[in-house]
């Protein structure tokens, strides 16, 4: 009688989860939802972009483009209204137009490339939190005065960087095995 040892395990196939620790999510189905949500997210972030620099009539009528002279922000920040009004009309000036557009250019970038999704998180986060911010949620009347949209886009930001969706549709495993430094941990 042959006896099979008790402490014998197998070494997981090449094929099993545990054997692909660049993984995060192992289901190719799931992997594919996220990467279609980080592709979406990517346009929440680029449209505003197109839309305020060139003026195509959407939000931002074509006189009121940034290429023609006007500020993406100061309408915005010049219109809420909010115990915050001050503290966000005193924030209109070409330096935040500059770094209002930069930022929803460079997460959205990121996100449809799928590389720096850690810290396209963090940048759209803040992004996403101030215009939170910006439109007081809390009086009645609003639709919800706890969770909104923006707040929707922060949790995502965060799904998206935690579980490397920019391996799947993007370039994400190449930008983690480049000599650039940082893109296999912070900059991932």
């Amino acid at each position: 009688m042959t006896s099979v040892p008790t402490t014998a395990t197998t070494a997981p196939s090449s094929t099993t989860p545990t054997s692909r620790p660049d993984h995060v999510v192992t289901s190719p189905a799931a992997r594919r939802a996220l990467a279609l949500c980080r592709i979406l997210l990517a346009g929440v972030f680029l449209w505003p972009v197109a839309d305020k620099t060139f003026g195509l009539g959407y939000a931002t009528p074509p006189d009121g483009a940034w290429v023609a002279g006007s500020s993406p922000t100061a309408g915005y920040l010049g219109s809420i209204q909010s115990p915050l009004t001050d503290a966000f009309g005193a924030m209109a000036h070409p330096v935040t137009d500059w770094l209002f557009m930069l930022g929803m250019l460079g997460t959205g970038l990121a996100l449809l490339l799928g590389i720096g999704l850690r810290v396209a998180a963090v940048a759209g986060g803040l992004l996403m939190l101030s215009l939170w911010l910006s439109t007081w949620p809390f009086p009645s009347g609003s639709q919800n005065p706890v969770v909104d949209q923006h707040l929707v886009y922060v949790a995502l930001l965060a799904a998206l960087a935690l579980t490397r969706a920019g391996d799947t549709w993007g370039l994400g495993r190449t930008w983690a095995s480049s000599p650039v430094p940082g893109t296999a941990s912070w900059l991932r």
